[in-house]
């Protein structure tokens, strides 16, 4: 049986021999050998480059919020100018974010459309796993904008929930208030009064009906205060209701969309590849 044998410094030799014939000198051979063991970083595409800028953001605004957590919760810390300064930060930073990934989607849809033949469908199996992977990349920026969204959504519910408790009590307050006003008069008049001075009869009459008549527009002022703090009361939960409601339509269409695009992609390629099979 014959040995085996090594041939790999003449293999070496010979590729060496060959490259110096070519015109390339020792700096040149040793820089692509070089280049084989350490690889060049590959160059990043301009939508790698936005969808990282995008989730940076995206991250930059979570920082802000739990920063700014205490800030916004705590009455005792800031005014309701400075809650509302916070608040409109976040609204620019959310919008910001959410125009970034409408722009990648947009690129996305562009760069489908160019791949599509004549026929509407694609002719490259490469492309359309690289379109699915950014719809992927697209999905996932969306849920992370939705969880930082839905962070700063609690903090408004909770600030909007102090708000309706404050005024609670602030109600509470004014019917004791009013109650312990309508008393006073009354103590004052028995202690004016002689206690043993007989009242004549017209004038009693007339006292009781006036004491009447205040008593009862008390009571209709009292019940119009109640009203119009229960309806001040509604408007700030209609209120809050209405931007969380909002805030879960828009993020529940951007899904619903991602969804749509990929079962869309995923339908196309298989009626390629049965064209083709």
């Amino acid at each position: 049986m014959a040995k085996i044998r090594d041939r790999t410094e003449d293999f070496k030799d010979v590729v060496r021999q060959t490259a110096l014939s070519l015109g390339y000198n020792e700096s040149k051979m040793a820089a692509i050998l070089s280049s084989f063991i350490i690889h060049k970083p590959l160059q990043r595409t301009s939508f790698t480059k936005a969808a990282l800028k995008t989730l940076e953001s995206i991250r930059t605004l979570e920082q802000f919020i739990m920063q700014h957590r205490k800030d916004y919760v705590d009455v005792h810390r800031t005014t309701e100018q400075e809650r509302d300064s916070i608040e409109h930060e976040v609204t620019v930073f959310i919008k910001a974010c959410k125009d970034q990934i409408d722009i990648l989607k947009n690129s996305i849809s562009g760069e489908e459309a160019k791949s599509r033949g004549w026929l509407g469908i694609r002719d490259d199996h490469s492309n359309a796993d690289t379109i699915a992977h950014k719809h992927g990349v697209v999905l996932i920026l969306s849920e992370r904008l939705h969880s930082v969204t839905a962070q700063f959504d609690q903090l408004r519910a909770i600030r909007f929930q102090d708000a309706i408790n404050r005024r609670i009590p602030r109600k509470k307050m004014k019917r004791v208030s009013s109650s312990n006003a309508t008393e006073i008069p009354k103590s004052i008049n028995s202690e004016l009064r002689e206690p043993d001075e007989p009242q004549p009869e017209p004038l009693r009459v007339q006292q009781q009906l006036l004491d009447d008549e205040t008593r009862a527009l008390q009571v209709e002022l009292s019940s119009l205060l109640d009203a119009v703090q229960e309806t001040e009361t509604q408007m700030v939960e209609m209120s809050a209701l209405n931007h969380l409601m909002s805030t879960h339509i828009l993020q529940q269409a951007q899904q619903i969309e991602l969804l749509y695009e990929q079962v869309r992609i995923h339908f196309v390629v298989c009626i390629f590849g049965y064209l083709y099979i």
